[in-house]
């Protein structure tokens, strides 16, 4: 099990944030930036004494500056924003009514004050908007493999767009709802055909295809530009 993680700072513009994990089992330095927020992370021997480390990045500062300057810059959301919506983009818009409402292409938000409850106003419509979505999506294509679905659940994941246990409990990221529809339905029918096949090997795969037949353009959408979605902070 790796210790409680140290952060250390690398000069330059702008300075490079670097948590450093020392974990047991591990015989290597490693070196690791999120795609989907910049992040590093160093994992390192638990032994390995901290000028190795220093080392090391010194040695990786070109590659590590680049792969953070690739990486997507986080993006608050707030009223007078546009944020992606369903494959096209959505307008932030201060509002008079009392719950917010969207139309002609924006979102208009209850008045706010203090300008502490518009972030969390607009995720929970986001969350709203993909469960109507998704839940009849998933359930279509658990239904035309003949397959149960016990629950289906919506979270902000940052590892995966969805997954499904042996039991037939299917999770979504409600962040699905910002990309393209067909790209949210693909990874609905990605899910439920792991409730007939609990693997990625060539039958699965033969599966999503006869629900999806395109689906490879998607997972390429996603695999292309789903980190961007991850960038927008509620």
């Amino acid at each position: 099990m790796p210790d409680s993680p140290r952060k250390l700072t690398l000069p330059g513009q702008p300075p490079i944030v670097v948590t450093l994990r020392r974990v047991a089992r591990a015989r290597r330095l490693s070196l690791r930036v999120s795609a989907l927020d910049g992040q590093v992370t160093l994992s390192m021997p638990a032994r390995a004494p901290q000028s190795q480390a220093l080392a090391f990045l010194n040695e990786k500062q070109a590659w590590l500056e680049a792969a953070v300057a690739r990486a997507p810059r986080p993006v608050t959301v707030m009223p007078d924003a546009t944020i992606p919506f369903r494959g096209g983009v959505l307008h932030i818009r201060p509002g008079s009514a009392p719950r917010p409402a969207m139309l002609d292409g924006a979102l208009f938000l209850p008045p706010d004050p203090t300008g502490t409850r518009s972030a969390a106003r607009i995720a929970a419509f986001l969350k709203d908007q993909a469960r109507a979505v998704l839940v009849p999506a998933a359930r279509h294509y658990a239904s035309a493999l003949n397959r149960p679905v016990r629950a289906i659940t919506l979270r902000d994941t940052r590892s995966r767009w969805g997954s499904c246990t042996s039991d037939g409990r299917l999770m979504f990221s409600w962040r699905l709802i910002m990309a393209p529809p067909p790209v949210l339905d693909y990874v609905a029918a990605h899910e439920a055909a792991h409730l007939l096949h609990m693997n990625h090997s060539r039958a699965y795969w033969d599966c999503v295809a006869q629900l999806v037949p395109d689906y490879r353009q998607h997972r390429d959408w996603l695999r292309a530009h789903g980190a961007s979605l991850h960038a927008y902070r509620f």
